[in-house]
């Protein structure tokens, strides 16, 4: 008698967790859903948790447990720029300090001024290019629910309900 109990009690928390989480799935999602054929919420209920289903079959995607979705990392190793800037800077200095009657000095604060500016830009690039890809990252984890809700509304309306 006691194991039949407990057979049952498990089998009423499956089926209440299993109620619980069709009913968040949408709440959770930001989507209303309306009864059109006067179905009672017992029915709503096994029905947004047969779509919930179907709707991760289709798309591959669960709402309850999205897949993380990471963005690529920028290679922020140095990668020449602050040599380029350096030579670049040399050079303008070097004909600076050629006109001021020091081409040494000039050159020496034309490569330390380059080179400092080379590696701003590098850093800014970095920066830049890390945003893009965050940006990707999160416009594809948009996509992945995005396509989640149109299946489950697909399915919902299929069922006879309205959502919005």
């Amino acid at each position: 008698m006691k194991k039949l109990n407990l057979i049952l009690f498990i089998g009423l928390i499956f089926c209440g967790l299993q109620q619980i989480k069709a009913q968040s799935i949408a709440k959770s999602l930001g989507m209303y859903i309306f009864p059109s054929n006067n179905q009672d919420q017992a029915t709503q209920d096994a029905d947004e948790a047969d779509c919930y289903k179907w709707a991760i079959n289709q798309t591959g995607y669960d709402p309850l447990n999205p897949p993380t979705v990471t963005a690529a990392e920028v290679d922020t190793s140095p990668d020449g720029a602050a040599v380029r800037g350096a030579a670049v800077g040399a050079a303008g200095g070097a004909a600076i300090g050629a006109i001021a009657g020091d081409a040494g000095d000039g050159a020496a604060i034309g490569a330390i001024v380059g080179g400092v500016r080379g590696r701003r830009a590098k850093r800014a690039q970095d920066a830049q290019q890390q945003q893009a890809n965050n940006n990707a990252a999160e416009t594809q984890a948009k996509a992945f629910e995005d396509d989640y809700k149109k299946a489950f509304s697909v399915c919902m309306e299929g069922k006879g309900y309205t959502i919005k």
